[in-house]
């Protein structure tokens, strides 16, 4: 009787045990088939060209995939989705993140004003440039200015008084007065626009000559045109 008991309590342990093993036998080939799932999923994305720059994490359990991660569009998240869903999965739980559309924007808009400013500092450089330009060519133009001021007064200063007509008139005849080759001569003199002419009689002919050259020798005389007749003293 006691061998019989013995034989029952062996068998009713190893009724026992069976259930066990076949469930730490089933959790082990789970655990094989995540890591096969995993392999596959991974490889699938990884060469999918459209996902290389994006970062997505896989991790498997019991057949069901969770992904993480950023992706750039939506498009994006749908297909490392479907590319996922390989032999033996179960489930697929979609984690991914879209990076939002406002980084981008916030990246284009400052670019946009960094381009801004450098066309800013260009502007005021050139608009530098053109008032030092401007300043430059003001302060040549009253150099020139001062220049023929300074001249116009030596002129001034040289003869007391501005150059007309009438002073060139006056200054021919108290010339003419004061040449002793001209003594006894009858001279007219004409002035108009700084052309002088010189009418009236003279002694001789070297008197005649010398009238004309003082004339042309007088400052602010252009022309001299001699009329002048030889005639004896009366």
């Amino acid at each position: 009787m006691r061998v019989r008991g013995w034989i029952a309590a062996l068998a009713l342990g190893a009724l026992v045990m069976a259930p066990s093993a076949a469930l730490a036998q089933t959790s082990t080939a789970a655990k094989s088939d995540d890591r096969t799932i995993k392999s596959k999923v991974e490889a699938r994305l990884k060469s999918t060209e459209s996902l290389k720059k994006d970062t997505i994490d896989v991790s498997v359990e019991n057949g069901v995939v969770t992904l993480t991660g950023t992706v750039h569009t939506p498009a994006q998240s749908a297909r490392a989705v479907q590319l996922a869903k390989v032999a033996g999965v179960t489930k697929v739980e979609n984690k991914l993140e879209v990076e939002k559309p406002e980084g981008t924007m916030e990246k284009a808009g400052a670019k946009a004003d960094k381009t801004m400013d450098k066309a800013g500092d260009k502007t005021k450089s050139a608009a530098e440039k053109t008032k030092d330009a401007t300043a430059k060519g003001a302060e040549k133009t009253k150099d020139a200015a001062v220049k023929v001021g300074e001249k116009t007064k030596d002129v001034a200063a040289t003869t007391g008084e501005a150059i007309t007509d009438a002073w060139i008139t006056t200054k021919l005849k108290a010339d003419f007065v004061n040449e002793d080759t001209l003594k006894g001569s009858d001279i007219n003199v004409d002035t108009n626009n700084h052309v002088v002419t010189l009418k009236g009689t003279v002694v001789t002919a070297a008197g005649k000559a010398r009238a004309a050259e003082i004339a042309k020798t007088t400052k602010g005389v252009n022309r001299v045109i001699n009329t002048l007749t030889i005639a004896p003293a009366k």
